[in-house]
């Protein structure tokens, strides 16, 4: 296994938690994942619930792998591939590098809209169908594992979603201004 992708190969609600503070790019842009949403293959919110299709496939490869989709056939979401059947969605970074770039894919200038959402952060980071299946651990790809004082990290529930309301299975850092919502 390729560093780091260990880290990936654990439980998606331990994975959601331990991405908080983490450092993730695409080609020089990129920065600190701020909120996570964790899914497992027994979640009925999960695209894996019902089994493995051609669409979830990259749920059941390797650890530390992207998975990439259209979300509404609007939007991108990159997904971090854990445990088989199970993913963690990255919601939003707080911005580090290559901000200017973001910007202008984004047409926002205000640092605190650039990535505050799964949709918006893919577009700010140029992610997009090309990049499913890659490791997240790997170039085009950066990854540093976080620092982040466990106690700093907030938990509630996940958004959008029509079944399992009730998990608290979206994290966040605790104040962050660069959320997508507050936790």
């Amino acid at each position: 296994m390729p560093p780091d992708r260990d880290f990936f190969a654990r439980d998606a609600l331990v994975v959601a938690r331990a991405l908080i503070g983490a450092t993730l790019a695409l080609s020089g842009v990129g920065g600190i994942i701020v909120e996570t949403e964790a899914y497992r293959p027994d979640d009925p919110a999960s695209h894996a619930y019902r089994g493995r299709t051609p669409r979830n496939a990259p749920m059941y490869g390797a650890p530390g792998t992207a998975y990439v989709y259209r979300s509404y056939g609007l939007h991108w979401c990159l997904n971090a591939v854990c445990l088989p059947g199970s993913a963690v969605l990255i919601r939003a970074i707080q911005p580090q590098s290559g901000i200017a770039e973001m910007r202008g894919r984004r047409g926002v200038d205000d640092e605190r809209l650039l990535c505050s959402g799964p949709g918006k952060l893919c577009q700010a980071l140029g992610i997009d169908g090309s990049h499913n299946r890659l490791p997240l651990t790997a170039p085009p790809f950066e990854f540093s594992p976080s620092r982040t004082d466990p106690a700093a990290i907030v938990s509630g529930r996940r958004i959008g979603l029509t079944k399992a309301v009730e998990f608290e299975w979206r994290f966040g850092l605790g104040g962050s201004a660069y959320l997508s919502r507050k936790l």
